[in-house]
């Protein structure tokens, strides 16, 4: 059965009269030495995780709760879901409730983080705050929050995303299942090339992190991972950098030297480069051109950050064709049965998890 939001009844609660609430127990994060357990703090991405430590028994929070960050500038008033067990920053404050799955916290945090705006370095998140904070939920014939609603219509836009991804995926599969077969990256015959060589570069120009306002154009960073974005922004009175190109950390802690390709046009830290071909490579190419870059991170960092100079002696290994060329068709081909690979490897996965969630 179809659940909307159209003809049901909303209720306004408390949330400390709808959780118990508790303290995380970590105040000195330099005490916990790096290891693979969840460690949560005043953050808004990567679901609350700043780093994974060794567990000390006496510091774990249980999981099954939501995570209300308390403090912190840019995350304060954000809310998440912790299914599994986690070290917690003193900052962060965690409410129990046991109707609580992921179904329904998905449902209670997307109301929850609509007050944040009303938090920050002169309001703090603390427990008196919290417990008062009121949000809308759905009710039920008694007036409590309808919980196996919330459940239901979370369930519901799960399938939705579940199916749309994979009709996005099938498309994907059908774009790239007519490659042709590659010998492996160590038979094949390689060449040094400088960088440009192949495309012409310009720095960013976002300098000044704090007044930029939330939009929708990728604003890509000096960061590792998650394609370098950092946060999503209006363009103002700065340069619009066009989609298919190359992006290149110049320096930055631990990401210096990535290089990501771009698909949408973007906005650009003025700690990264962007890459253009002179030859309009495609996508798949300039696929297999970016992780050649990055290969040869290891050289850069806060001591040795890639300036103009460096940039322009900058030297990388590409496969080549008998005439001494760079071999472009074996780039693509590679990218596209790796790619291919994947694909159907996540729409097996996906199809399964449908599966067991039904």
């Amino acid at each position: 059965m179809e659940t909307d939001l159209k003809n049901i009844q909303w209720g306004e609660f408390e949330i400390g009269k709808i959780f118990k609430i508790e303290n995380c127990k970590c105040s000195n994060i330099s005490l916990l030495q790096s290891g693979n357990f969840p460690y949560v703090g005043a953050t808004n991405r990567n679901n609350g995780v700043l780093k994974f430590v060794k567990p000390i028994e006496t510091l774990i929070t249980k999981g099954n709760c939501i995570a209300f960050i308390c403090d912190g500038e840019g995350s304060v008033g954000y809310s998440i879901y912790k299914e599994e067990d986690f070290i917690g920053s003193t900052t962060v404050k965690v409410g129990r409730n046991n109707n609580l799955n992921k179904y329904v916290a998905s449902f209670i945090i997307s109301i929850a983080d609509t007050v944040r705006s009303k938090y920050n370095f002169g309001f703090k998140r603390n427990e008196a705050h919290l417990k008062k904070e009121k949000i809308l939920l759905p009710v039920n014939s008694k007036d409590e929050p309808d919980y196996a609603f919330m459940e239901q219509f979370m369930r519901q836009k799960e399938q939705e995303k579940i199916e749309k991804f994979q009709n996005y995926i099938t498309k994907r599969v059908e774009q790239v299942k007519d490659f042709k077969e590659v010998e492996p990256l160590n038979q094949k015959k390689w060449e040094e090339f400088r960088i440009t060589d192949f495309f012409k570069y310009e720095k960013g120009d976002q300098n000044n992190m704090a007044a930029i306002k939330r939009g929708e154009i990728p604003l890509v960073s000096a960061k590792k991972g998650e394609n370098g974005y950092k946060d999503f922004a209006t363009q103002a009175n700065k340069k619009l950098f066009s989609k298919n190109s190359l992006t290149l950390n110049n320096d930055g802690d631990g990401g210096a030297g990535i290089s990501y390709y771009q698909p949408t046009n973007y906005l650009l830290d003025s700690h990264v480069t962007s890459l253009y071909s002179k030859t309009n490579l495609n996508r798949n190419i300039l696929l297999f051109f970016s992780r050649c870059i990055t290969s040869q991170r290891d050289k850069f960092g806060h001591g040795y950050s890639i300036t103009n100079n460096r940039l322009n002696a900058f030297k990388i290994m590409l496969p080549t064709n008998k005439k001494g060329q760079p071999d472009y068709d074996y780039m693509e081909n590679y990218i596209k049965k790796l790619e291919h690979k994947k694909l159907l490897k996540y729409l097996t996965i996906k199809t399964q998890k449908s599966a067991k969630h039904q």
